[in-house]
Order: structure tokens, then C-alpha cells, then sequence
């Protein structure tokens, strides 16, 4: 018996990778159909057109420049706009077709695969480099420098973006911020800040959360909830390109510094860990304790190129589990990606009605809610240079977190969860031995947190209650 269902287990992932390798085959055949469609889109709708990442153009040379600042390689465009070239995944543009990758896998390997030094740069001196056309591209319209000399930035929201006043809020400096403040008048004596995952929002937590969080819990806490850069509620901007630090510093103008937030906790669910980690090391003394829910740690083996080993193990471009198919296209296939993008988020308001009366109004929709309010842009570089990006930025904020943090630290994970499987979690644990790690039998990567919202409070509560020295 037990024979036999490993027969039927091979012959499922048979099947599965069979279906997936003439699936992903056509999906490449059609995202280069979609590059041309959507440039002629673009000039028509915009009267220029940007490069996509599926070129590997070069940037225009003369005007690129690279310095060492603070330990850090920075290129400064036009005197005005500076890039961190760390801060920059190769997945962006390193994405080989599944034809490429299955010759590559069938030939040895070369020293010239996949990575290029810096991450995203082709060094040719100690002073010049080679930056990819889009990321220049977007630069130039920071800096309100069109192709054609005209000082005016690109168009914000695009063409193909949601142009309602909820996904384009006036204040485009900072984050939309949920606050719920001390109950009864009471002094605040510390904060709690809830981040949320990717293509979600604050309701992730306002909704689930934050209602069943004790009257004597909240009486001496600040409780927040952001919605991220590029997400819900927050700033979209075109000409941004979803850094870690440009989400980090984003949190802090909008939160820490806004509300003078003193010593806090923070919780975070899935890509929010990351961010939630490199508050951390940027605020040591503050942090009280830290609560990550699935984080997306994978550690990378020796010799591999740590971008490329995320993007394989986030999106392994299978069509099942569903939500590996899901993560496969969206990480894979950036004109593909920008499709669904329209389909959904620039009609999100259609969708959502359509949802409400198909319900009949029964079912909230936060989930929805923060599932489609996002452009693609957002959803595209914070998926690459967050989560592929920072495969080596996690590995040292862990260890800072380890050897320099005396805070508690958390981690909860559903056994059912496709995404993010429960080896993250003790990959984790492995760099924090302190951690501790709760696994929630039944639960997946989002239920962990909406099927249990009064649990999560309560033990929440008490971490929130736990003294460390």
C-alpha cells in the first residue's frame, strides 16, 4: 500500500512538472507579445514609453556616475537623484526563459549565470557602470527629465492604474496610518506596530486583529497600522522603485517620527517581516519585541546566487499548488503581471460592488479591498526587491537581531501554508535560537491570522506583557 502511493506521488509530480514546463513555455511566448503591446500602449497613452525589464538595455552612457558612500555603492544620476545599487535585485531583469533555464540545467554551470557584480550592475571601472535602461528610466522621471528634455516626470497614476481618490491620496509624502490611540485618556507607555504582507493592506489587521485586542491591553498602548508604499491607502508613486529603504524610511516619516513613537512592538505578516527586521536593527533600544507570522526566510546554500535561489523558491513555476502558480506568474512575468493588474486593480471598485450584491452584502472585504488596491509597479519591484532582494539583508539583520537584541522574539506559522512552507520559520529560529516557534495545525498563509483573530490577540497580549531583560 504504502508502495503504491509512492508510485502515485512520483507520477503526480511527474505530471505536474510535465504540465508546468508546456504551461510556463507558452506564458514566455506570450509575455514577449505583451512587451510590444504594451510599448505601443504606453506611446500612445503617454507619448513615450519606458523599457521593460525583459531587455537587458543598457543605459545611456555619460551620465552615470559611482562613488563609495558610508560603505555603500551609490549612483548619482543629473546631480539629483542617487541609487543605491544594494538595493536592487537582479531578478528584476535575470529571469531566463524555461527553455534557457532547462539547457542551463543540462549544461555546467558557468561563472556567468544568472548575477552580475553589485547585484544589478556591469562594472567596467572603478568609477563607471552599466545600469539596466528601466531602472535609469525611472530615475530620469524622479528627477522630472523626460527622453525628449522635457523637465516633467512621467504620469502618476499611469494610464493603466486606478485613478480614484483612494489609491491616489493627496498626501504623497506618507503612508496612510490606522491609529487607535490609548482607551479611557491613558498615558501612552509604549506603541504597537502592524505591518502587513504583500498586495494586502492595514486591514489585513484592523478587521481581524486590533477589534479583539483587550480594553486593559490597549489602555497604555498606541496600536498602528500602516498601509505599505505602493499599497491600500499609501502613495503609489510611478518613479519609485520599492527599495527596502525606500519602504523603511517611508514607515519612519509616517509612523516614528510623525508620533514620536517610543519604545514599540512590532508584528508582521509574510514580506512585512523583512521590513519588520530591518526596523529592528535600525532601532535596537526602541524595539520591545518582535511577532513575525510566515516570514519568507530562505536560507541560501553555499555557491548559489541568493536573489535567484528566493525567486526559485517563491515562484517555481508550477502550476500546482494554485498559489505557487499564482506567485510563479506574478514573479516571472512582468507584462503578464501588469494584465492582470489592469483587469483587476484599475477596475477594482467594479469588482468589489460586483462582490458585495453576488453576496448579497454578507461577507466583508477587506481582503479584496487590499488585495486590488495596488498598481503594478508596487507590486512588482516590492516583490523583487524586497522579498528576492533581500535574501542576503535578512541573513544580517537575523544576526544582529541575535547577537545586539535582547527583545523576545516570535514567530507563528500554519502547517497548511503552500506559500511559505514551515521550514522558513525554523530557518529562522535556526539564526535566532531564542526564537520561539508556533505552528498552527490547519491553518495556511492567511488564515493563520483571519480564522484565529482572537487567539493572535490574546497571545499577543501576553508577549506584549513579557519582561526581558
Amino acid at each position: 500500500m504504502a508502495a503504491a502511493r509512492s508510485a502515485l506521488a512520483s507520477a503526480g509530480r511527474a505530471a505536474n512538472e510535465a504540465v508546468s514546463f508546456v504551461v510556463f513555455m507558452l506564458l514566455d511566448a506570450l509575455e514577449v507579445l505583451l512587451c510590444g503591446v504594451y510599448k505601443v500602449a504606453d506611446y500612445v497613452a503617454e507619448g513615450a514609453w519606458r523599457p521593460c525589464y525583459c531587455s537587458s538595455a543598457a543605459a545611456p552612457g555619460g551620465k552615470i556616475v559611482v562613488s563609495e558612500r558610508g560603505g555603500y555603492k551609490v549612483v548619482s544620476m543629473l546631480s539629483s537623484t542617487k541609487l543605491h545599487l544594494e538595493d536592487i535585485s537582479d531578478t528584476l531583469y535575470t529571469r531566463p526563459s524555461v527553455l534557457a533555464s532547462a539547457a542551463a540545467s543540462a549544461s555546467p554551470p558557468s561563472s556567468s549565470s544568472y548575477s552580475r557584480p553589485c547585484g544589478n550592475v556591469r562594472a567596467s571601472s572603478a568609477s563607471t557602470v552599466t545600469v539596466h535602461s528601466a531602472i535609469v528610466q525611472i530615475l530620469r522621471g524622479k528627477a522630472g527629465i523626460r527622453d525628449d528634455g522635457e523637465h516633467k516626470p512621467y504620469p502618476s497614476p499611469r494610464w493603466s492604474d486606478c485613478h480614484c481618490a483612494n489609491c491616489n491620496p493627496a498626501d504623497a509624502d506618507r503612508l496612510f496610518v490606522h491609529v487607535e490611540d490609548p482607551q479611557d485618556g491613558g498615558a501612552t507607555e509604549e506603541d504597537v506596530l502592524f505591518i502587513h504582507g504583500f498586495i494586502s493592506s492595514s486591514g489585513f489587521w484592523t478587521e481581524t486583529v486590533l477589534p479583539h485586542v483587550s480594553r486593559e491591553a490597549r489602555a497604555r498602548r498606541r496600536l498602528f497600522a500602516v498601509d505599505l508604499l505602493g499599497f491600500g491607502r499609501s502613495p503609489k508613486p510611478a518613479d519609485s522603485l520599492y527599495t527596502l529603504r525606500e519602504h523603511v524610511e517611508m514607515i519612519e516619516r509616517s509612523v516614528i517620527d510623525r508620533y514620536k513613537v517610543g519604545p514599540f512592538h512590532i508584528v508582521a505578516h509574510s514580506l512585512g517581516s523583512i521590513l519588520a527586521l530591518a526596523l529592528a536593527v535600525k532601532y535596537p533600544a526602541a524595539v520591545k519585541s518582535i511577532t513575525l507570522v510566515a516570514p519568507p526566510y530562505f536560507p541560501v546554500p553555499k555557491g548559489e546566487t541568493g536573489t535567484q535561489h528566493v525567486l526559485r523558491a517563491v515562484a517555481p513555476r508550477r502550476v500546482w499548488p494554485a498559489i505557487a502558480f499564482g506567485a510563479s506568474v506574478a514573479c516571472w512575468y512582468e507584462h503578464l503581471g501588469r494584465t492582470v493588474s489592469i483587469v483587476l486593480c484599475k477596475h477594482h471598485r467594479l469588482w468589489e460592488l460586483a462582490f458585495r450584491v453576488f453576496t448579497l452584502y454578507r461577507v466583508r472585504t477587506y481582503l479584496m479591498d487590499g488585495f486590488f488596491c495596488h498598481t503594478h509597479i508596487a507590486s512588482w519591484h516590492t516583490l523583487h526587491n524586497i522579498i528576492c532582494g533581500s535574501a542576503g539583508k535578512i541573513e544580517q539583520c537575523l544576526e544582529v537581531v541575535r547577537d545586539q537584541l535582547t527583545c523576545g522574539v516570535t514567530i507563528y506559522h500554519g502547517s497548511d501554508d503552500e506559500l511559505l512552507p514551515v521550514g522558513c520559520s525554523y530557518a529562522v529560529q535556526s539564526k535566532i535560537p531564542r526564537a520561539n516557534v508556533k505552528v498552527i495545525d490547519g491553518e495556511d498563509h492567511v488564515t493563520i491570522v483571519v480564522r484565529r483573530q482572537k487567539e493572535l490577540a490574546r497571545e499577543l497580549e501576553e508577549i506584549w506583557d513579557t519582561k526581558r531583560t
